[in-house]
């Protein structure tokens, strides 16, 4: 079938509906009310002969082909977003949707600048749409290579091939407990490496090199593949595990946190800006630019 203008916004519709996880969910997004979303499923599924989804007083649910259309909308739209921008980059204009992914907890970094660069886009490119996602590090690289994002930051052990890095600056990541852990009123002298594998860790499941090969492996141990599920494992006081200080400092100056004297697990990562090797459009340079700037540096 040739897709016409009227099942593109059907797609997009429906991919909204789905990200959204329900058609109430997708109103806002949309600005749509719910029996027009509704029609507008109806009407996909009558174009493309199969049923895509159950929606009704159970939920919310794909069927199989609905899956397979949701990730075909996905590419859809995001090759339609990326000729967008390069159709802008023509006549050099700063305007059109520019996607950022950026990793979780970082808002409490003092060393990320991006609301300075937000800041200049506001009032030098109003016209630039800013879409900022939070994802984990590894899906950041592997969307700005697949075209499903223009800008990311984060820090990953991973390189893309394809992909241009500046790092921004480093972070730091130390030990912490929580408030119900049994390090959390012991002295410091009698705090020792060893005495704190004995007990359980919660680490990041994205970590490949060596930051997650050093804890020492145990059927205790748990995985968690987002830095505030992490958080929330600590603050149990059942686990022990590695996180950021910036994010970790607001815990402890209310008492629920205390960074333990051991330097085993302490590593600085980089929180790199990465981009698609090569030319870019207009506008996505300019907010790659804008971020770098606004740390001091020059992409």
């Amino acid at each position: 079938m040739k897709i016409s203008g009227s099942d593109l916004h059907l797609l997009r519709v429906f991919e909204s509906v789905v990200r959204n996880g329900g058609i109430s969910a997708a109103q806002m997004e949309l600005s749509l009310s719910q029996p027009t979303i509704s029609n507008h499923l109806t009407a996909l599924e009558q174009r493309l002969g199969v049923k895509l989804c159950e929606r009704g007083r159970r939920g919310f649910s794909l069927t199989e082909e609905g899956r397979r259309v949701y990730d075909i909308s996905v590419e859809v739209g995001g090759m339609l977003d990326a000729s967008s921008a390069r159709l802008s980059c023509l006549r050099s204009a700063l305007a059109g949707r520019v996607s950022l992914g950026i990793v979780d907890c970082m808002a409490t970094d003092p060393r990320l600048h991006i609301s300075g660069a937000i800041s200049e886009l506001s009032s030098v490119a109003p016209e630039i749409e800013l879409n900022l996602k939070i994802m984990r590090p590894n899906d950041i690289t592997r969307a700005v290579a697949a075209n499903e994002l223009d800008v990311g930051i984060g820090g990953s052990d991973i390189k893309v091939s394809g992909l241009s890095y500046r790092t921004l600056y480093r972070e730091e990541h130390a030990v912490y407990c929580g408030s119900g852990h049994p390090l959390f009123a012991a002295t410091a002298e009698a705090i020792t490496s060893a005495d704190c594998y004995k007990y359980p860790w919660v680490h990041r499941g994205y970590w490949n090199g060596v930051a997650g090969q050093r804890l020492h492996s145990s059927i205790l141990n748990r995985m968690a593949f987002d830095i505030e599920a992490e958080m929330l494992m600590v603050l149990s006081g059942a686990y022990l595990g590695v996180l950021p200080v910036h994010y970790a400092s607001v815990f402890e100056q209310q008492g629920r946190l205390r960074r333990l004297p051991i330097s085993d697990e302490d590593y600085f990562a980089d929180i790199d800006l990465a981009i698609r090797a090569g030319e870019q459009a207009a506008n996505v340079t300019f907010v790659a630019e804008a971020i770098v700037r606004a740390h001091g540096l020059h992409l």
